[in-house]
């Protein structure tokens, strides 16, 4: 099973191609009325609302099998960390996030952050938009060419080390990459696919277009 989850951040139609029949599909906040708006029925939809009004709640209440109200003060996580923690405790092979960066750099930061428990728990995440495709290694990961055509590391660690990539343009061996250095910046793959491999720490593998 894959779990999508769609926030109140950037959103445009483009992510609704990648809805699957079988998906689990979440709304969160102000992306529970994007999916509304575009016919989608949600199995979930989580928040504390406070982007839409009383009468676009009303909406997507009509549209969702399951509702998750909180209040908009009371509360210690963000509308889309408690819809990624509940896509967790599902135990799906993949999550996709889509609308989670936007104008709030502090919020999109802490959307990439967010993908570390995924990491944890053994589970595919990966935060999806118009330009970019962002997931996290901490051992080994094989890629594919997409639509995206560069490929940047960066530590999410304060130092990443033992990173091998092969099939790449610009090669590395064992290499070290610590925390303010740009060494993994634009890399493209030879192929179709690419390997990451390292020892130790944690890399952002960024896949994006201009």
């Amino acid at each position: 099973m894959r779990v999508l989850i769609f926030s109140g951040g950037n959103l445009n139609t483009w992510a609704l191609s990648s809805i699957k029949e079988e998906d689990y599909i979440i709304g969160v906040d102000r992306g529970a009325y994007f999916l509304y708006s575009n016919g989608i029925e949600m199995d979930c939809a989580i928040g504390d609302f406070d982007s839409v009004t009383k009468a676009e709640k009303e909406r997507i209440v009509a549209k969702t099998k399951e509702i998750i109200s909180c209040d908009a003060i009371n509360k210690n996580e963000t509308d889309t960390e408690m819809a990624f923690n509940f896509a967790l405790n599902k135990q799906p092979k993949e999550i996709l996030l889509f609308g989670v960066l936007g104008t709030r750099f502090d919020h999109s930061i802490a959307n990439i952050q967010l993908l570390y428990s995924g990491l944890d728990a053994g589970i595919d995440c990966k935060i999806v938009d118009e330009r970019n495709e962002i997931q996290l290694v901490n051992s080994q990961l094989v890629i594919h060419k997409n639509r995206f055509k560069n490929v940047s590391l960066l530590p999410l660690t304060f130092e990443v080390s033992g990173i091998t990539l092969e099939g790449f343009n610009y090669p590395l061996t064992d290499a070290t990459i610590r925390i303010g250095e740009s060494l993994g910046i634009s890399n493209i793959l030879n192929g179709e696919i690419g390997k990451i491999t390292i020892k130790s720490g944690i890399l952002q593998v960024i896949k994006s277009n201009d």
